[in-house]
């Protein structure tokens, strides 16, 4: 086994705070002769981790095929240390190939002593909004602008392996040792990712409400109305996306800490369904549900039975989707509308909650 431990320079990219206290957290990248746990080895281990305000490197690497076990006892040993580990995937990959080494080897290490942090597994469902081709690191560090020495992969570094244990060449060894080395600083250089999650997922304060005309193609004009809402997170990258509800298309930016929500108004009539139209009857010169403790003082012959098509009221004005939802008190279209729409009113986002509701509720159909 060769181990190597030294300083090295990573920029302060993200508040590592979030994910725990700074000297408690290591970030760790293996590297295997495969994809099997089962048959396939395991040949380095590689952690950052901080000290005394200072980023350290530590890799363990084995330089022979008998040396598998020596590495996971270091790792392992090394582990006690710290009460959380950052990774990329290792949740799906990482931490399941080393127990199954440690089974081979009949070792009875865990990981159950430490919490984990998956980078991958908190990005994986804003793939889509984020325009990510992929959610392998390197696409990560494209996106964030990360440049990266090292053109191979994991797969491609098998052969090198290989190579290495006939050949021993410096070359090789240096090769494998980078590819590692440059995983490990390219993680804490993504975790700015980890911002989009972390502001999508909280609350929003409300900055401005306004309701504009926007300009059509035909020369003529709809309303829209524009939300801006401040977050306490901020992100690296703006983004900007068109998700449809209903009628209304809801155009988002983000940028920095600030989310703008431009959403087409729904200006006309639309229907309030009762779910419970057994106690109702439906007016049919007046096209309204009312209920029987008010029908029963309408002719018969005014008046019948209502069904879950008719139990309806109906409402002119001003509507946006429900999304949220933001009121209890849902209109649609048509019975079997899957889109509902709630009345919009000036007030209506004064309360921090409704606005939170309205915004998460849209944002949703954008992942």
């Amino acid at each position: 086994m060769i181990t190597v431990q030294k300083s090295i320079s990573l920029p302060d990219t993200y508040p590592l705070k979030r994910l725990g206290r700074l000297e408690e957290l290591l970030f760790f990248d293996i590297e295997t002769t495969g994809f099997s746990g089962e048959y396939s080895r395991l040949y380095l281990i590689g952690c950052t981790f901080c000290r005394s305000g200072s980023w350290q490197l530590i890799q363990w690497f084995a330089d022979s095929p008998g040396a598998e076990e020596e590495i996971l006892t270091a790792f392992f040993g090394f582990l006690k240390q710290f009460s959380a580990v950052v990774h990329f995937n290792g949740d799906g990959f990482d931490i399941p190939f080393l127990l199954k080494r440690c089974a081979a080897h009949g070792l009875e290490y865990d990981f159950t002593a430490v919490r984990s942090v998956d980078i991958y597994r908190r990005i994986r469902p804003y793939r889509a909004l984020l325009g990510l081709d992929s959610l392998k690191q390197k696409s990560i560090e494209r996106f964030l602008g990360v440049c990266r020495e090292d053109p191979y992969s994991g797969g491609q570094l098998i052969e090198v392996y290989q190579a290495y244990l006939r050949s021993r060449e410096d070359r090789l060894y240096d090769m494998l040792m980078l590819h590692n080395r440059e995983d490990l600083e390219g993680m804490p250089l993504i975790l700015p990712i980890l911002n989009y999650p972390d502001l999508l997922e909280h609350d929003f304060a409300l900055k401005s409400q306004s309701v504009q005309e926007i300009p059509d193609p035909d020369g003529s004009a709809h309303p829209v109305l524009v939300l801006r809402a401040v977050s306490d997170y901020a992100v690296p990258v703006g983004l900007s996306w068109t998700v449809h509800a209903g009628a209304c298309a809801c155009r988002a930016r983000l940028s920095d800490n600030l989310l703008t929500l431009e959403t087409d108004l729904l200006i006309g009539e639309l229907k309030h369904f009762y779910a419970d139209y057994r106690n109702y009857y439906y007016l049919p010169f007046e096209d309204s549900a009312v209920h029987k403790s008010v029908g029963e003082y309408v002719e018969r012959s005014a008046r019948q039975k209502a069904t879950p098509q008719n139990c309806y009221t109906r409402r002119t004005g001003v509507f946006i989707p429900n999304a949220g939802p933001v009121c209890e008190t849902e209109f649609k279209d048509h019975y079997k509308d899957p889109y509902t729409y709630a009345e919009y009113s000036e007030s209506l986002f004064t309360d921090p909650a409704v606005l939170n509701r309205y915004l998460h509720g849209i944002l949703r159909l954008s992942v």
